[in-house]
């Protein structure tokens, strides 16, 4: 069983992070497609661009962020496939999922790293 983890997309790839793939909507700024060693772009388990430009915007604080991202996931088609597909990469070894969010403690990896280990412990 691999490990699951993450890391921004400008850090240097390693062996270590095995299977990449990016969770962002939108390509990270000055990102070459050779540089980032993408293995898979899974846009669509990134927040809606709606939710994504009001907490961006100020208009919403991480806290609000959170749940409304939590309810995207859970509502979402792509989301649920996604995790069966994770299940799958994580039994061939590690994956890192990448994002290009400055902030590296509030964004919305962090919470779809805790939704998909919620789902992968629940079967």
């Amino acid at each position: 069983m691999g490990i699951l983890g993450m890391k921004r997309i400008y850090e240097e790839a390693t062996p270590e992070d095995g299977r990449r793939i990016l969770v962002d909507r939108l390509w990270p700024r000055g990102m070459k497609k050779e540089r980032a060693h993408l293995d898979e772009w899974a846009k669509t388990v990134a927040p809606s661009a709606e939710l994504r430009k009001l907490y961006h915007g100020g208009e919403m604080g991480f806290d609000g962020f959170e749940a409304a991202y939590l309810d995207e996931l859970e509502q979402s088609t792509e989301a649920a496939n996604f995790k069966e597909a994770l299940a799958g990469y994580l039994d061939e070894g590690n994956v890192t999922l990448l994002y290009a969010n400055k902030n590296t403690e509030q964004n919305h990896v962090h919470v779809l790293m805790r939704w998909l280990r919620f789902k992968l412990e629940e079967g």
